[in-house]
């Protein structure tokens, strides 16, 4: 037999030193792969060769089109952001949209938004929208504001208001809809050039496979028409890591004839193919913890009367979660404060009691305050947590702040999740924080803050434990371990070459190379 490709002179995570590919799969390893007769073989140099990586939560549309966004991550002050804002400004013509997205109010001096005033003042005669890193607040001036519906601001969310009663240009969890007019939909044309930069980097990252947490509908959707752009961008050649897209549960709807619950011509998780297919439906029960959005059993630490608020009533989320499992989707739901996890195992829970479901592999998204009886029923009834290692480094502090020391533990539990015999899958949900997986495993080993600070390192993994939760973790969570996430005969030829083994010395190793279905799609120069 001739094979298309040996990739050899390597040091495989399954301790081979070769691998063969034909028609995009792996077919042999080690010696076996060695003795084949191929069309190209491949030198390696000596490279770690891992399955490539698959973040199981992102949202790579948002990441990509934001690149072109004002950046503003790194600002320390509110006065750097109106620093940033009114320099961008600077460049545009009047009554243009200025948009900067990343900033945390967690890592200013003093703690504080800014206010519409301030973009008032930076940016006269432009429309300003600022984008939280959590992706769950936005900021806009005035000039945004007098454009919004404030009557009518939709339950699951508020405009914050100063000590005057007047709005302060923050528009939290489901009042950021009230932009929808304004802002929606997105071409596209911008939503398949946004996932064609994203893709780019990612192979950069050695990333292979992601998970969109979100389209068509709801906070992240970009368009009703949101799978049709990535078609396009697959035709086009342009979607260049397999993705699997969780549809937003707001364009789900009852169908006729007794098709149950989903979208037009019954579509529903697992329709597609290797490289493009539906996954979950997706639906928020809560909103932020650095917010101090989400929905807590206690109130925030040093907020007596703020314990978050949920997205959607409690009944009508149940009720969502049923119709849906009753129609064979798989679920994934966002829940980070106890409460909301309280209620989504609640939902869960009487769904599977109505209808058990082998297999049905639900989710709870990011599951970021987890107290240990939740976590016994989370097991119990086979559910998946998806939460992301890297938010312990780059959120940790203000984790910490919104908590209080005492729930810390509880918070984005990695160790107790795989102990309660959970498959853990691994995610970054970017552009939140910085999507790189190997940042994402070193945090998920070490499990401390940005300034240092130890963060529930009980919950810390082995790198062996986080390598896999970001192969075939991920792969489980969306079905595709047949195909996906280890180095086995059978599967998709996708790896990741990298400078040193990351199961010993991860903080040294960089990506070489990334291959995609048997072909190198990236090299580093």
């Amino acid at each position: 037999m001739q094979v298309d490709a040996v990739y050899e002179n390597a040091r495989l995570v399954t301790g081979d030193t070769a691998l063969a590919v034909l028609h995009g799969r792996i077919v042999a390893l080690g010696d076996d792969a060695r003795e084949l007769s191929a069309r190209r073989r491949v030198d390696l140099g000596g490279g770690f060769v891992a399955p490539g990586f698959h973040d199981a939560h992102n949202h790579m549309a948002w990441f990509g089109m934001g690149l072109d966004d004002v950046p503003l991550s790194d600002c320390r002050s509110v006065d750097e952001i109106y620093d940033a804002v009114a320099r961008r400004a600077a460049e545009l013509p009047a009554g243009s949209w200025v948009v900067g997205s990343g900033y945390d109010q967690n890592k200013l001096a003093g703690g504080e938004h800014p206010d519409r005033h301030g973009l008032d003042r930076a940016a006269p005669g432009m429309l300003v929208r600022l984008k939280h890193t959590s992706g769950h607040m936005t900021l806009v001036n005035t000039a945004v504001l007098d454009r919004l519906d404030l009557a009518n601001v939709p339950v699951g969310g508020d405009v914050v208001q100063s000590a005057d009663g007047s709005p302060t240009g923050l528009l939290r969890e489901q009042a950021q809809l009230l932009l929808r007019p304004l802002t929606y939909p997105t071409p596209l044309e911008s939503v398949v050039r946004g996932l064609d930069r994203a893709s780019r980097q990612y192979l950069s990252e050695g990333i292979t496979s992601v998970q969109e947490a979100g389209i068509g509908g709801g906070l992240v959707g970009e368009t009703p028409a949101e799978l049709a752009a990535y078609q396009l961008a697959r035709e086009r050649g342009v979607l260049r890591v397999r993705g699997t897209v969780m549809v937003a549960a707001s364009v789900l709807h009852d169908l006729p004839d007794g098709a149950g619950f989903g979208l037009d011509l019954g579509l529903r998780t697992g329709l597609g193919d290797e490289w493009l297919r539906i996954g979950p439906m997706k639906l928020f029960a809560d909103g932020s913890l650095v917010g101090r959005t989400c929905a807590m059993h206690e109130p925030f630490d040093g907020e007596p009367d703020n314990r978050g608020y949920f997205q959607v009533p409690e009944d009508e989320l149940a009720r969502t979660i049923r119709q849906a499992h009753d129609a064979g989707w798989q679920i994934a739901t966002h829940a980070i404060g106890d409460r909301a996890i309280t209620a989504v195992l609640d939902a869960y829970e009487a769904a599977l009691a109505a209808n058990p479901r082998p297999d049905h592999r639900h989710r709870i998204e990011h599951c970021a305050v987890l107290p240990p009886a939740e976590l016994t029923r989370l097991a119990s009834l086979g559910l998946i947590a998806s939460p992301q290692g890297r938010f312990v480094n780059e959120l940790g502090d203000g984790m910490r702040a919104a908590l209080g020391e005492a729930r810390v533990p509880w918070c984005y539990r990695l160790r107790s999740v795989l102990d309660a015999g959970c498959v853990l899958p691994a995610s970054s949900d970017r552009p939140v924080v910085d999507g790189a997986p190997l940042l994402g495993l070193a945090d998920m080993v070490h499990r401390r803050t940005s300034t240092g600070e130890p963060f529930a390192v009980e919950e810390a993994l082995t790198p062996a434990e986080a390598l896999r939760a970001y192969t075939y973790g991920s792969a489980y969570a969306t079905f595709a371990e047949s195909y996906l996430g280890t180095l086995d005969p059978g599967k998709l030829a996708d790896f990741v070459v990298l400078s040193a083994d990351p199961l010993s010395t991860v903080e040294d190793a960089r990506v070489l190379g990334t291959v995609v279905g048997g072909e190198l799609r990236y090299e580093a120069a």
